[in-house]
């Protein structure tokens, strides 16, 4: 009789992706055997190996350790893309989202919500779905999962658009109780450790690639899709094009920053993309960058779990400590209500320092 491997495996989210989390005590062979597998990862806050939650990802660690039980995994993937109807709803739902000029980002997350709300529910087909079976979605596998709030919302909102666009049919969903919505304050980092960060980055378009985040605020989707004919240096602008929202909007540049762009673009000679990757014409990782940064906090020896949007969200408040109109700081983000830019307003050391404590006057 062969003894059951020792691996327990957990469906999680890291990051923004759907992840075949992989706990086991140490082991040297099982890591070698894990490492095989295309895309598998260590993570030190689930301080566990961690593979893609994909069909071959899955076959792959099956065939690496026969005795490990994974019928559930493959029984859902089998359900998927055994099943014609689900893969050709699919299908219609991903094309009617690309003539109508959806991102990437939202067709794949949309698609995958729906494909993976069909397949919990199959084989019912999708004509025969009730708000009871959305509801039993939610509670038996978005909330056993411990999925984050903002998931489970864009499942709702992914499903309710598959129903109108796809099957023409209302799905009464409006009665579901969506989960209420986290207001967590920004993380910010001080101009200090800002400096230091930029200051421990050696290399030049490493350094210029997050003195612009910082120094413009942007989000890394928008730095990594910057072109060189972006820049307009005699008016001092920086055009984002076709950003969050399918909007653009402009930024006022500084001598410092047009300088510092003037360098880095003798230096490399971008030509299509203005920060592009190893090979010519693709555009620099979002991943890469984020090792950047994370190299640059080690050599800084901050402790933070910084990343990216950190410096994104470091440059709005510093402009309201500076004095800079919320209003205008709404247009430099990008943002669509005035509320989402508020929230900086709860972060300023400025605005903190002012409040005295009735303590003090005892």
């Amino acid at each position: 009789m062969k003894s059951e491997t020792p691996i327990k495996t957990n469906k999680c989210k890291h990051g923004k992706e759907l992840r075949l989390q992989l706990i086991f005590p140490y082991n040297k062979v099982y890591i070698q055997k894990i490492k095989q597998i295309a895309d598998a990862r260590w993570s030190n806050s689930l301080k566990s190996w961690h593979i893609p939650y994909t069909k071959d990802a899955i076959n792959q660690l099956k065939t690496l350790f026969p005795e490990l039980d994974l019928k559930t995994e493959e029984t859902i993937f089998a359900k998927t893309t055994q099943h014609s109807e689900i893969v050709e709803l699919i299908g219609k739902y991903r094309q009617w989202m690309e003539h109508k000029r959806y991102s990437p980002n939202s067709i794949d997350s949309y698609t995958d919500a729906v494909k993976r709300f069909l397949t919990f529910l199959y084989p019912k087909r999708a004509s025969e779905i009730e708000a009871e079976d959305m509801v039993g979605f939610v509670n038996e596998y978005v909330i056993a999962n411990n999925y984050s709030f903002s998931y489970q919302n864009q499942i709702i909102n992914g499903v309710k658009l598959f129903y109108k666009e796809v099957i023409h049919a209302k799905l009464d969903i409006e009665k579901l109780q969506r989960p209420r919505r986290e207001h967590k304050l920004p993380n910010v980092l001080s101009k200090d450790e800002v400096k230091m960060i930029l200051c421990s980055v050696e290399n030049k378009k490493h350094y210029t690639m997050l003195s612009i985040i910082y120094a413009c605020g942007l989000r890394r989707s928008e730095l990594i899709n910057l072109k060189p004919e972006n820049i307009d240096s005699k008016r001092h602008l920086l055009l984002i094009v076709n950003s969050k929202g399918k909007k653009d909007r402009v930024i006022p540049i500084s001598d410092k920053i047009i300088e510092l762009l003037r360098v880095y673009y003798k230096m490399y000679k971008p030509k299509k993309w203005l920060f592009e990757g190893q090979f010519p014409e693709m555009k620099y990782s979002e991943t890469s960058l984020q090792k950047v940064l994370k190299k640059a906090l080690i050599i800084a020896k901050i402790k933070k779990p910084v990343t990216l949007h950190w410096l994104r969200h470091s440059y709005a408040t510093h402009l309201l400590e500076n004095g800079t109109d919320l209003r205008y700081i709404q247009e430099l983000l990008g943002h669509k209500s005035s509320k989402t830019t508020e929230i900086y307003t709860h972060v300023t050391e400025k605005s903190l320092l002012k409040i005295k404590s009735p303590f003090d006057d005892l």
